[in-house]
C-alpha cells in the first residue's frame, strides 16, 4: 500500500472515470482518435492557462516599472498570491477527483476573473494584498484539473502533444504578463489597467467547455496520507524536479528584469532611475524572450521525449535531467557576463529559459502515467503544493534576503549577481532528482497502468457507498 501508483481502489463495474460514462469505454490512454469535442476542450484550457499564467506576472511587471516601490512589498504581493494558491491546491485536487470537474472550474474561473478585475481599483496597499490571495485561490481551481481532463481526452501519442501545447502558454503567458502589465501601465500611467484588459479572457472560455465529468475517485484518506510512504519513487523524484524548476523560474521572473536594468546602469548604458515611471524596455525584452524560447523548448522537448520513447522507455526523466543539467552553466555565464555585456546575457538567458521550457510537458505526462488515473487529481495538487511551498513561494525572498541592497549601484548589481548562484545549485540538484526518476519509472508506470484491485464489500455498504457517490456527482 505504497503510494498512488501502487493504492488499491473501490472498482465498480458501472462507473468508469474521466469523461467517460460508460463501462465499455476505454481507459485513459487508449488509442482512440479525438473528437471534436476534444479539440475544443483543448483550446479552452490553453485559453485558461494563458491568462492565468498572464495574471500570474502582472504583478511582477507592474513593480518593475513602479521603481519606487520596496522590493519587500512587492515580493509580499507576490507571495500571498502563491501561499494561498498552494494551501488550496490540495483541496481542489480533492474535490477534482470526486465532483464535477466543470461546476468546479466555472466558480473558480468566475471568482478569479472578478476579483481580478476589482483590484485594479483598489487604492490601498493592503486590500490589494488581500485581493491576491483570493486570486490564488481561484486560479487553484483550474490548475489542479485540468491536466487530468487533457489525459481523460487524448490517447497516449496525442496526449504528449496536446500537453505540450497546452504547456506552451506558461512562458507565452508569463511573458504576456510582463509586456501587458509593463507597457499598459506606461502608456496609460495608471498601474491597474493591465488587469483590467484581461479581465474578459476567461469568461469568453467557458461559452463552449465541454460537461466534464469525474465519476472515479482516489479511494480513501488513506491512499493521500501513503503519498508520504516513498513508495512511488517516480512521482516523488518528479515533484522534486519540478521544485527545483520552480525555485528558479520563482527567482529568475521577479529579479532578472531587475538584474538587467542594474547591468545596463553599470554599463554606462542608461542613466539610474529617479523619475517614475521608469523609461527602461527590460521587462518587454525579458518577456519576448521567455515566450520565444518558451515556445521553442516545450516542442522540442515534447517531440523528443516522444521519438527518444520508441527506444528507452526512460526518455521523459532524463530528458528533464539534461534540461536541467543545461540550464545551470547558461545561467552561470549569463550573471558573470552581464557586466561585460549585456548581449552576451540577454543570449544566455534566452538559452537557460529554453533548457528549462523543455521539461513542462514532460513533468506533467510524467505524473499521468505513473499514477492511477482516478487519484491524478490529488497526486497534482499535492505536486503543486510541494513545488510552489519549496520552489517560487520562497525563491525570490531567498534571493532578496542573500543579495543585501547598498547606497552603490555597483554593490546592488554584484550583490544580485552572486545571489543568484543559488539558483544554479538548485538547478543541479533537481536534475540530479530526475535521474533517481529514471531509475524507477518503468516500475511505477507499469503498477500505475495494472488493473485496480476489487475490494470486498457487502451489499449494504455497496449501495449506500454507490449511491451517495452518484448524488454528489449528477
Amino acid at each position: 500500500h505504497g503510494f498512488f501508483c501502487l493504492s488499491p481502489q473501490v472498482y465498480n463495474p458501472n462507473l468508469a472515470y474521466g469523461t467517460m460514462e460508460s463501462a465499455e469505454q476505454p481507459p485513459q490512454g487508449s488509442s482512440q482518435p479525438p473528437t471534436r469535442r476534444a479539440y475544443i476542450a483543448i483550446a479552452t484550457l490553453c485559453h485558461l492557462n494563458l491568462v492565468n499564467y498572464m495574471d500570474w506576472f502582472l504583478v511582477a511587471g507592474v513593480f518593475k516599472v513602479k521603481s519606487g516601490c520596496s522590493s519587500l512589498l512587492s515580493f509580499l504581493f507576490m507571495a500571498v498570491f502563491i501561499l494561498c494558491f498552494l494551501f488550496s491546491a490540495p483541496v481542489f485536487g480533492y474535490l477534482g477527483d470526486r465532483y464535477n470537474q466543470k461546476i468546479i472550474l466555472s466558480i473558480g474561473i468566475s471568482f478569479w476573473s472578478t476579483v481580478t478585475f476589482c483590484s485594479s481599483f483598489i487604492p490601498m496597499p493592503w486590500l490589494f494584498f488581500i485581493s491576491r490571495g483570493l486570486v490564488g485561490v481561484g486560479t487553484s481551481s483550474f490548475s489542479t484539473i485540468a491536466p487530468t481532463i487533457i489525459a481523460d481526452l487524448f490517447e497516449k501519442d496525442y496526449r504528449t502533444w496536446m500537453l505540450s501545447v497546452f504547456y506552451i502558454f506558461i512562458p507565452v503567458g508569463s511573458g504576456l504578463g510582463y509586456i501587458l502589465s509593463s507597457g499598459v501601465a506606461r502608456a496609460s500611467g495608471f498601474w491597474g489597467w493591465g488587469f483590467r484588459v484581461s479581465l474578459g479572457w476567461p469568461a469568453l472560455s467557458l461559452r463552449e467547455s465541454p460537461w466534464f465529468k469525474t465519476v472515479g475517485f482516489c479511494q480513501s484518506v488513506s491512499s493521500v496520507t501513503s503519498t508520504f510512504s516513498f513508495s512511488c519513487w517516480s512521482f516523488i523524484g518528479s515533484s522534486l524536479g519540478v521544485t527545483s524548476m520552480g525555485f528558479i523560474t520563482g527567482a529568475l521572473g521577479f529579479w532578472i528584469p531587475v538584474f538587467l536594468y542594474r547591468a545596463e546602469v553599470v554599463l554606462g548604458i542608461i542613466q539610474p532611475c529617479s523619475k517614475q515611471p521608469c523609461k527602461n524596455h527590460n521587462s518587454e525584452i525579458f518577456g519576448g524572450i521567455t515566450i520565444a524560447t518558451g515556445i521553442l523548448g516545450v516542442v522540442i522537448g515534447a517531440e523528443a521525449a516522444r521519438r527518444y520513447k520508441k527506444v528507452n522507455t526512460k526518455a521523459d526523466p532524463l530528458i528533464c535531467a539534461v534540461g536541467l543539467f543545461s540550464s545551470s552553466p547558461c545561467m552561470y555565464l549569463a550573471i558573470m557576463l552581464a557586466e561585460k555585456s549585456i548581449v552576451a546575457a540577454y543570449i544566455l538567458i534566452a538559452l537557460a529559459v529554453f533548457f528549462l521550457s523543455l521539461n513542462w510537458a514532460i513533468v506533467a505526462d510524467i505524473l499521468l502515467y505513473v499514477v492511477k488515473p482516478a487519484c491524478q487529481s490529488t497526486a497534482l495538487s499535492l505536486q503543486i503544493f510541494m513545488s510552489h511551498l519549496l520552489g517560487d513561494a520562497g525563491s525570490p525572498y531567498l534571493i532578496g534576503i542573500v543579495h543585501q541592497r547598498d547606497n552603490s549601484t555597483l554593490w546592488d548589481f554584484q550583490s544580485l549577481k552572486y545571489s543568484f548562484v543559488v539558483c544554479i545549485f538548485v538547478g543541479v540538484l533537481g536534475g540530479g532528482c530526475f535521474l533517481m526518476t529514471a531509475v524507477h519509472i518503468e516500475e511505477d508506470s507499469k503498477k500505475a497502468a495494472a488493473p485496480a484491485t476489487p475490494l470486498p464489500v457487502t451489499p449494504g455498504q455497496s449501495f449506500s457507498f454507490h449511491s451517495w457517490n452518484k448524488n454528489m456527482i449528477h
